[in-house]
């Protein structure tokens, strides 16, 4: 059976569910995924990452969910995720809607 190519969308959509627990916003309202590169010839994902701030202390606790959930992708292929600190993250990288419920716009 062949398998099901993902996209982005499918990407996103999985990490919704993760969540930066000092905020409670889940990573890509946040503005945390810098990148998403999928091979579409064997579901191979390389997904760029950052955190709000190197001091983080969750850090190794929110990568681990990031591959966990991208592990569990039907038909995905090998998962790689990689933390970037470029650029610096900002509050401005947020989604609109939760820049305005935090009261930074």
């Amino acid at each position: 059976m062949a398998k099901k190519a993902l996209g982005a969308r499918d990407v996103i959509e999985t990490l919704r569910g993760t969540l930066d627990p000092e905020v409670g916003i889940n990573i890509v309202d946040m503005g945390l995924i810098y990148g998403i590169s999928i091979n579409p010839k064997n579901n191979n994902i390389e997904l760029r990452l950052t955190m709000t701030s190197p001091m983080c202390p969750v850090i190794n606790i929110m990568l681990a969910d990031v591959q966990m959930r991208l592990e569990s992708l039907p038909d995905v292929g090998k998962v790689d995720v990689k933390l970037v600190w470029d650029p610096p993250w900002t509050p401005d990288m947020m989604s609109e809607e939760h820049r305005l419920a935090m009261g930074v716009i």
